[in-house]
């Protein structure tokens, strides 16, 4: 099988990360992307009460695509969610053809000599890199990377300027999230009465 992670806080999963999930699909060959929401994410800020509402839109947003699945190793292993620890789960799960490829933003591949256990994990994966800027960064800085042995492509896709923390604050703001969110997912956040405060 030919696996694809995309791996996040999801706080709230909107639809630029579905667009990133479908240009890997159309761009490459992948038998399945698998969304992986994470329980305690090391690098960020997160609100416990969250946790579950956040796996719950995750389910809700991927069925989008019937090669949309969702994961939550994560959450049966109530830890810090380190990459490095799920791949190696994921490869004892799925009978995967070359290495697991893996959705990354350049503001979180720019930091990834400081995830745990970089230097095993970078021989694990192949990272499908979207930039997260209007304009191109500086590539001097990757191809530096790449010479320490991280495997990586850009993805070639139009920068969607929607961010999770956008979203939270528009709904603070009683502002409409109809074209930001899918409609099960806005329908959830309304339900549940989710980052009003």
């Amino acid at each position: 099988m030919k696996l694809c992670v995309f791996q996040g806080t999801f706080n709230p999963i909107h639809n630029a990360h579905l667009k990133m999930a479908d240009y890997v699909l159309k761009n490459y060959d992948f038998d399945k992307i698998v969304f992986i929401p994470a329980y305690r994410p090391p690098h960020k800020n997160y609100d416990p009460a969250l946790t579950f509402h956040r796996l719950e839109m995750v389910k809700l947003a991927a069925l989008t695509n019937p090669k949309f699945n969702v994961s939550d190793i994560e959450y049966r292993n109530e830890r810090n969610s380190y990459t490095y620890l799920t791949i190696l789960e994921l490869y004892k799960k799925y009978d995967i053809e070359g290495k697991i490829s893996f959705i990354i933003g350049t503001d979180a591949f720019e930091q990834i000599e400081s995830w745990y256990e970089t230097d095993k994990l970078k021989n694990l994966v192949e990272f499908i890199v979207f930039v997260r800027e209007k304009q191109m960064p500086d590539l001097n800085k990757y191809e530096e990377l790449r010479k320490k042995g991280y495997n990586f492509t850009f993805a070639r896709m139009n920068f969607e300027d929607i961010s999770s923390t956008g979203i939270r604050q528009d709904i603070k703001l009683r502002k409409d999230i109809t074209n930001l969110v899918t409609d099960k997912v806005k329908g959830y956040i309304e339900k549940n009465g989710l980052y009003k405060n």
